[in-house]
């Protein structure tokens, strides 16, 4: 499981899924675009949804737990971004494109929260 580390907000997914948002992601932010991003939550921590929003001057940290890079399956990209550019946002759905991934928020843990500090002064 890779981490989305978000302003001090840790949420984990699997590495492929992480990858693929953190394209769509990236890509936003580089044209200054705010949007939200919501995801369904893992049954460990309620089984509801959460959501957050995007902005291009908070920090945004992608910790991926592989060290190989996973395979980019572009109809899948196609979709979260299509989903990103809507009114409701970036909803995470699986690789087919209808099924909802769970995302599981860990909070914020002293040696993250330090890791972003330094990256701020950085």
């Amino acid at each position: 499981m890779g981490s989305l580390i978000y302003d001090s907000t840790v949420i984990e997914f699997d590495d492929r899924l992480l990858l693929h948002l953190q394209i769509v992601i990236v890509n936003k932010l580089r044209r200054r675009e705010s949007f939200a991003m919501s995801w369904r939550d893992a049954p460990e921590i309620g089984d509801g949804r959460s959501t957050i929003w995007l902005d291009p001057s908070i920090p945004l940290y992608f910790k991926f737990s592989g060290s190989r890079t996973p395979s980019i399956n572009r109809d899948w990209l196609e979709t979260l971004a299509e989903s990103a550019a809507s009114a409701t946002g970036l909803v995470v759905t699986g690789e087919d494109g209808r099924s909802e991934v769970s995302g599981r928020g860990v909070g914020s843990p002293p040696a993250v929260q330090h890791m972003m500090d330094g990256a701020l002064r950085g």
